[in-house]
């Protein structure tokens, strides 16, 4: 690579945000390997029938506050 790292951050540093975090994103992106289609479609359809669940009101919803106190109680 002929690049110094230094330069390089402080190149990105002088990004506006949003290109910022685009190059943060798709540095991250990169040190998880290629993306897999299938683990991809199989979150779509958990997703969907997960709406689709709540819309019929068969999913029992709970409140993120007493999820947070249950988590909390466990870890303390």
């Amino acid at each position: 690579m002929g690049t110094d790292p230094e330069a390089l951050r402080d190149a990105a540093l002088a990004l506006s945000d949003a290109e910022r975090a685009k190059l943060a994103r798709d540095l991250i992106a990169s040190l998880d390997g290629p993306a897999d289609d299938d683990v991809a479609e199989a979150w779509d359809i958990e997703l969907c029938r997960r709406i689709n669940e709540i819309e019929a009101g068969q999913a029992q919803l709970l409140d993120v506050e007493e999820v947070l106190a249950r988590v909390r109680a466990r870890i303390a």
